[in-house]
């Protein structure tokens, strides 16, 4: 990847490690189910009436927009509205990595090199250890809900792939035009519309910007960049850059939430991030930076006075 797109990579990872903190202030203002799909609807109305259509097939819009908003992001909220911690979400989450890894070599035949694996295994070992030094705080309930989650989150991203959408922001839009009835549906049948009804009456300024943030924010630009990732590079160079995740996860849920971590979090964030420079950075590619300088425009004297016609005698 070139240092531009890893820049932009590591950007996304920050905006989505921020964003599980945003998650837990909007589970303190809406059941999950209607605070899921409350995000995908600010993504999608009304946008889809302005992008135009999406380029690509309508099974993988359907198919994505399924697997990616009401599976993957539907599990996430409810494991979190169980009690799951915002640090320890973002790390678990991260299991998406190896799933991508998973199905992007059955259904896409991307295969991983030695060197990749053994940045997975570093980095995995830093996520080994941070889970272990939270104790897996959380109950067991949401943890395998976080779990699940993030193989949804490893499929969609395979699809994505496989879709190869030319235009990120309309293929966003789109998808995010999915979830928000079939989430709506289930949050009526299952908490019911005297809940949603309770937390729509009593909007507040937090849960306003809960929405906005994980809708716009982290949905909208954070997808559409990944999204145009994943069409550029092969599934498994884009993947391991999400291990950051829980290090801004991590940082902000403390800052912020007052979670804390020690000495062995802070190991492990430094393993996923050598982890990742393993996986991500070929051989040679900090040599390469020189190819980033702006080149100076050769001399030209010689060539146009040669060309230049002669002035008459």
């Amino acid at each position: 990847m070139s240092p531009r797109h890893i820049a932009l990579a590591v950007l996304v990872a920050a905006v989505w490690g921020l964003n599980f903190v945003l998650i837990h202030v909007g589970l303190q203002n809406f059941p999950p189910l209607l605070f899921c799909a409350l995000r995908f609807a600010v993504v999608a109305v009304p946008a889809v009436f302005f992008v135009g259509p999406p380029r690509v097939a309508w099974r993988w819009v359907l198919a994505v927009g399924v697997v990616l908003g009401v599976v993957k992001f539907g599990l996430l909220f409810l494991g979190m509205h169980a009690g799951m911690p915002a640090g320890l979400s973002s790390l678990v989450l991260q299991g998406q990595a190896v799933f991508t890894a998973l199905f992007a070599a059955v259904l896409l035949r991307e295969r991983p090199g030695g060197r990749r694996l053994a940045g997975l295994a570093i980095a995995f070992a830093g996520i080994g250890l941070s889970a272990v030094d939270h104790g897996l705080g959380g109950p067991l309930g949401g943890f395998v809900l976080v779990v699940l989650a993030a193989l949804a989150w490893g499929l969609s991203n395979v699809l994505t792939r496989r879709a190869a959408p030319p235009d990120a922001l309309r293929w966003m839009v789109w998808v995010s035009a999915v979830p928000p009835l079939p989430l709506l549906g289930l949050s009526l049948l299952v908490e019911g519309p005297a809940a949603d009804l309770a937390a729509l009456r009593s909007l507040t300024p937090a849960g306003l910007g809960a929405i906005a943030y994980v809708g716009l924010v982290s949905t909208l630009f954070g997808f559409v960049a990944w999204s145009h990732l994943l069409r550029r590079y092969d599934a498994t160079a884009v993947a391991p850059y999400s291990l950051l995740v829980p290090v801004f996860g991590m940082s902000s849920a403390w800052l912020l939430l007052g979670e804390r971590f020690g000495l062995p979090a802070a190991v492990a964030a430094v393993l996923v991030v050598v982890g990742i420079g393993i996986t991500a950075l070929r051989p040679g590619a900090l040599s390469d930076a020189a190819a980033w300088r702006p080149r100076r425009r050769p001399r030209r004297t010689a060539a146009l006075a040669a060309a230049r016609p002669g002035r008459p005698g």
